[in-house]
């Protein structure tokens, strides 16, 4: 089992954790030294075991707050899940330009124009 040496608030200790958890452990002595720190600023140097029950309690607090919002967050997250999906929107999308639509008008004036000069040239012709 191997041995890693943790420093919180200053002082050094070894700790003994199981293969390939020594990352885990100095990661969690991380965060106690990170509460324990503002502990020792604040009210100087105290007894190791107090130290640690502060640093230990004000991270449990942290915890229980996060917790707390977990579950908050997972009632939510039911409540959003649990919804009906909304029906589809149907959104039309013009696929012919406008400048289609003047042309088309603009030939057909012109057949226009010529049909009608050749209803004016058939009686004529006849």
């Amino acid at each position: 089992m191997p041995e890693v040496e943790i420093t919180i608030a200053g002082r050094s200790f070894a700790v003994a954790c199981q293969a390939g958890e020594e990352h885990f452990l100095r990661s969690a002595a991380a965060m106690l030294d990170a509460e324990a720190q503002p502990l020792i600023a604040q009210m100087g140097r105290l007894p190791e075991g107090r130290m640690l029950l502060m640093a230990g309690l004000m991270l449990a607090d942290k915890t229980a707050a996060l917790e707390d919002e977990m579950r908050a967050l997972k009632s939510r997250l039911a409540e959003l899940e649990a919804r009906p999906v909304p029906e589809p929107q149907r959104i039309e999308v013009p696929v012919i330009p406008p400048q289609v639509e003047e042309t088309l008008a603009e030939i057909a004036a012109r057949a226009e124009a010529l049909a009608q000069k050749l209803d004016e040239k058939a009686p004529a012709a006849g």
